[in-house]
């Protein structure tokens, strides 16, 4: 009969009864047996029941690749749009029983860079950047290379809206979506058109600019810098964009936001300026976030699908790879945007 445990039960103790060594203990009782034949195992788990060895929790967690959680990095969690594309993020995360870990870089890409360091020390399971990408080389490569590295270690990623970087990615129809609102105002027959953009660096704001100024060349229209006033994709930003683009441009009949946050923003300014909307002044926005549809006048806008978005770029992010089909090429997933007309947009003054 085997002799009776006296005191605390160590893994050396285990492993001594076992005849084998404290690390193939280890990795028998932290499940992590898989170069280990069945023979040592069943050794291993027969002392384990005769000295009632109680592993240590903490040690186990440590030792143990858990891969529970999923990592997303998102330029700022309480703006509608990266609110709405986290919702279809955690459905999908809770579907398969992961914890959602949300990390707010507020566009700062140093931010983004500790973030993917960080979520690769805990193990996430997957690694979702979202939201739009910066023109800067530097960072492109630096940030490219934490993901790779993060994919060798057996990571998953799944990007929105970023250009040129590494993994699997849902892109929406920015330059498109811009398109269709530059081509709705100039069928309006407006001439005289602003737009309020956000910050300069981001690929998102090149993108929708683009979309606008190939609506203003296929309808004869000019969109020239003096009409483009850059600033925060927030509301104060809106706001302040459109109060510097009246003062200098006092001939406009229409604004494009190139997101409905701005959108509110511009409409807050030109309340207090005493302009009606759209009687004297059109304003459309972009993204179709809730608050689109509450505002007064509600907002002529580009919907995107953000919660189903959210829901794409999670779905590739934890759909397990055949390993006989590795290496493969990212998959790529493409988002139409579709006008949602509104009462904010009219045909300009007589």
């Amino acid at each position: 009969m085997a002799d009776e445990p006296s005191g605390v039960v160590r893994l050396a103790d285990v492993a001594r009864r076992a005849r084998v060594s404290p690390s193939t203990a280890s990795r028998v009782i932290n499940g992590n047996a898989k170069h280990v034949t069945e023979a040592l195992r069943t050794r291993v788990m027969k002392a384990v029941e005769e000295l009632r060895y109680v592993p240590n929790a903490h040690a186990q967690l440590l030792a143990r690749p858990q891969r529970t959680a999923v990592g997303v990095i998102v330029h700022d969690v309480s703006d509608p749009y990266f609110a709405e594309l986290t919702r279809g993020l955690q459905r999908v995360a809770a579907d398969h029983g992961r914890l959602l870990v949300i990390c707010n870089s507020y566009r700062d890409p140093v931010r983004e860079l500790e973030y993917v360091e960080l979520l690769r020390a805990q193990q996430v399971a997957a690694i979702v950047p979202a939201g739009s990408g910066y023109h800067d080389s530097k960072f492109t490569r630096e940030f490219n290379a934490e993901l790779r590295a993060y994919q060798q270690a057996g990571g998953r990623v799944a990007v929105i809206g970023r250009h040129e970087i590494v993994g699997d990615a849902v892109v929406p129809g920015n330059e498109s979506g811009a398109y269709l609102l530059g081509k709705e105002l100039f069928e309006l027959g407006h001439q005289r058109v602003g737009v309020i953009a956000g910050p300069r660096v981001l690929t998102t704001t090149t993108d929708r600019l683009a979309g606008l100024k190939r609506a203003a060349r296929e309808f004869g229209r000019q969109l020239p810098a003096k009409r483009i006033r850059y600033d925060d994709f927030s509301r104060d930003g809106g706001a302040s964009a459109a109060v510097d683009l009246l003062d200098r441009e006092p001939g406009l009949t229409a604004i494009i936001a190139l997101n409905d946050t701005m959108a509110v923003g511009a409409l807050a300014a030109l309340r207090e300026r005493g302009v009606a909307v759209p009687d004297q002044m059109s304003v459309v926005g972009f993204d179709d976030v809730p608050i689109a549809r509450d505002v007064t006048p509600a907002l002529t806008t580009i919907r995107l699908p953000l919660v189903e978005m959210g829901v794409r770029a999670m779905s590739l992010a934890l759909d397990t790879p055949d390993p006989a089909r590795e290496p493969r090429a990212p998959r790529v997933q493409h988002v139409a945007g579709e006008i949602v007309r509104r009462a904010s947009a009219a045909p300009p003054p007589e």
